[in-house]
């Protein structure tokens, strides 16, 4: 072991009888330092009343505390040290590697006495002691349940007397230190959790009073009467949700009223966009990450999951999540038990969830590009949100509160819609749904604010919205170019997918990958070579 070779003190040949402190003295002396440390609530705090206390019984010239993290094998200051301070060993983070006299009592887990420093200056971190007018120290690993956290050190100018029955004493002052600082790291941790909880709480629900008001929900048609007599139903359950509809139509709207209806309303309303989930980041931000778990996992992070215990989880486009995500997101939600990245813990998380999509789910399974057993588990029951073709009868009143609404919100003053302006209106098959509606709305105020407003001007808008919408449709989507740009590599390399000379290669992708997206696409290949 290394610390032979150094001219130390043997802790273990030396009893409670040969320290100038007796035993019932000895015990006093831990007691009040207990009684200092009890009651402190920071960091700071604990190690300055540390440093008080055992400043009446030693004249020390440098204390401190130093923090071990194993997975990142490097060391960190308990609080500032007090006393002399080498700038070389200053820092918040440093290498173990660094801290010759911390490595050497956290690898052995024993304690070290070094009486004459000046002989072992071939440490630096030792030079730089020396070079502050440090001559002596005494070092002691902090352990709890057979747990290094760290070190604890005092220094001197001068060699105090009897400084092996100091080192004894010290020795068992160590596990009484190591408990408090445990505690406090406890204590720091579980503060710090809680805060960021209150942040992404308070942001969330910042979120969810901006999109969502209760008070903003109109309707009088029947398709939505009907509607939210089944809601009115379902929301004091905890059945899951899948809701069904056209883009525009109020999904996510509706996803929020359920939740507000329901016995989970206090809790919070989780949304996670699925398609805007990348694969590498998928666990990561549904189930959190422990501190280190990567690269740039500075702290640890409480995942969506975590954070919708108690409450809801809506998974918002659910029919575009890939497969693979899929497959995990359906082990989840069979127990509600899941580990964030990085950590074997189990966590518990009880929230009700939410599902929504545009697409066909039926036809997907068909399509093999979603789950049948993902889908009867999100499917316990099924909510068709109608397009506003499909509720005419809504037109006039979404209209007229819409109006009222958005012109405050843009700060001039409303339109008036003569009769024959409405009835263009429900004519119109609203490709957009409700969506389309609002910012028809928004426009129609900040291009005739105050004015009344006959159907040729409104025609006259919604013509011109129609000519935006046919030109964004004639300009191919993200999907249809990534659909061309398989097909051509197909076609390049005489249909073969994987191996030399293939789509993959030309791709730049798996085979596995491409696989994936031509079934995604519904691409087919006359010959499928390895």
């Amino acid at each position: 072991m290394i610390v032979k070779h150094f001219q130390t003190l043997h802790l273990d040949q030396y009893s409670a009888e040969s320290m100038h402190l007796n035993p019932s003295t000895r015990y006093q002396v831990l007691l009040t330092i207990n009684n200092a440390l009890v009651n402190q609530t920071s960091r700071e705090a604990l190690f300055k009343a540390l440093a008080q206390e055992i400043s009446k019984i030693i004249a020390f010239d440098r204390f401190s505390i130093n923090l071990y993290d194993e997975s990142q094998s490097s060391l960190s200051y308990f609080a500032t040290a007090e006393g002399i301070t080498p700038e070389a060993i200053e820092g918040d983070s440093r290498p173990l590697a660094k801290g010759s006299i911390a490595k050497t009592v956290i690898r052995s887990k024993e304690p070290l006495v070094i009486p004459d420093l000046k002989k072992h200056t071939f440490w630096p971190s030792v030079q730089a002691m020396v070079d502050a007018g440090l001559n002596a120290t005494m070092a002691f690993p902090l352990i709890t349940r057979s747990n290094v956290l760290g070190s604890i050190h005092l220094s001197f100018r001068t060699p105090p007397d009897h400084m092996n029955e100091l080192a004894d004493f010290l020795k068992e002052l160590s596990g009484q230190v190591a408990i408090a600082v445990d505690n406090m790291l406890a204590h720091s941790e579980l503060t710090d959790l809680n805060r960021r909880l209150q942040l992404q709480k308070d942001f969330l629900l910042k979120q969810s009073e901006n999109i969502y008001d209760p008070d903003n929900f109109f309707y009088v048609s029947t398709a939505m009467q009907n509607l939210m007599g089944q809601i009115q139903m379902i929301s004091e359950t905890d059945a899951s949700v899948l809701l069904t509809g056209e883009t525009g139509t109020g999904k996510d709207y509706i996803a929020r009223f359920i939740h507000s209806l329901s016995p989970r309303q206090s809790g919070l309303f989780v949304k996670v966009n699925c398609p805007g989930l990348a694969s590498t980041l998928f666990e990561s931000e549904l189930f959190g990450h422990a501190k280190g778990a990567f690269t740039g996992a500075h702290a640890k992070r409480v995942g969506r999951l975590e954070m919708a215990a108690g409450g809801t989880l809506f998974l918002d486009e659910i029919g575009d999540l890939p497969a693979p995500q899929q497959a995990k997101l359906l082990h989840v939600l069979q127990d509600k038990t899941f580990e964030r990245v990085g950590d074997n813990r189990p966590i518990k998380a009880d929230f009700r969830v939410i599902a929504a999509t545009n697409i066909d789910m039926e036809q997907a399974i068909r399509d093999d590009t979603f789950r049948e057993d993902l889908y009867y588990r999100l499917n316990t029951v099924s909510l068709h949100i109608p397009p506003l073709r499909e509720r005419t009868d809504d037109i006039p009143l979404l209209l007229d509160r819409l109006t009222a609404t958005e012109s405050v919100t843009l700060n001039r003053p409303a339109p008036e819609f003569a009769p024959d302006a409405v009835d263009v209106l429900m004519a119109y098959t609203w490709p957009g749904n409700v969506r389309e509606l609002k910012n028809l709305v928004k426009r129609l105020i900040i291009l005739h604010p105050g004015k009344r407003l006959g159907p040729g001007i409104v025609q006259g808008m919604l013509q011109t919205e129609q000519t935006e919408n046919d030109n964004a449709s004639s300009f191919p989507s993200l999907a249809e170019m990534e659909k061309q740009h398989i097909e051509k590599a197909l076609e390049l390399s005489g249909g073969k997918v994987g191996g030399s000379g293939s789509a993959a290669q030309l791709l730049g992708i798996p085979r596995s990958t491409l696989q994936y997206r031509m079934k995604k696409h519904g691409v087919g290949n006359s010959v499928d070579k390895a």
